[in-house]
């Protein structure tokens, strides 16, 4: 795949999204499911390198960006990912008094309820990889109430789901 393609592939995708994690289930399809340019592996531990660190949650699209074609791919992610925020500037003017009308709230409530719906179900074949044992399902459930409980920061989360991995795996290693 060329570089520009993959630009417009995740441009496409970061422009329909209202967080970093809502262009998920485009890419997924573009990248994944249509073209096999990665897999859902390859996405999912994209998706975990991105969490991990500061920043947008949609920097994953620079990793992915990567995955396919190296630094030059990693530059067309970081583009896509920053070309909605230069478009937005230019659209603020245009919307700048009418985003309190109740019918202008009503679509973005109904396009974010969208988004997460699309989120869900592009989520699950990705966490499917990752459950494997009772253990793993634990981990999912505990960072899903951590989320959704909203007091915990995701890096805390991703921290304490690590740690308890490698400590569960050396506990295997040794009673193998």
């Amino acid at each position: 795949m060329n570089v520009f393609t993959l630009y417009l592939l995740l441009v496409k995708a970061t422009l329909t999204s209202f967080t970093g994690g809502t262009s998920l289930p485009s890419i997924r399809q573009d990248l994944v499911v249509d073209r096999h340019a990665i897999t859902d592996a390859q996405l999912s531990t994209a998706v975990a390198i991105s969490r991990i660190g500061p920043g947008p949650n949609g920097s994953y699209v620079i990793c992915i960006g990567h995955y396919i074609a190296g630094p030059a791919g990693a530059v067309a992610g970081y583009l896509a990912m920053i070309t909605p925020a230069f478009l937005a500037i230019l659209f603020l003017k245009l919307l700048e008094g009418r985003t309190g009308h109740p019918r202008a709230r009503g679509a973005i409530l109904g396009l974010t309820a969208a988004a997460a719906g699309l989120m869900l179900a592009n989520g699950w074949p990705i966490a499917r990889l990752a459950i494997t044992s009772p253990f793993q399902l634990f981990l999912f459930a505990a960072a899903l109430a951590a989320f959704l409980y909203r007091r915990i920061e995701s890096i805390w989360v991703v921290l304490v789901a690590g740690l308890l991995s490698v400590v569960q795996m050396l506990y295997l290693q040794l009673h193998a």
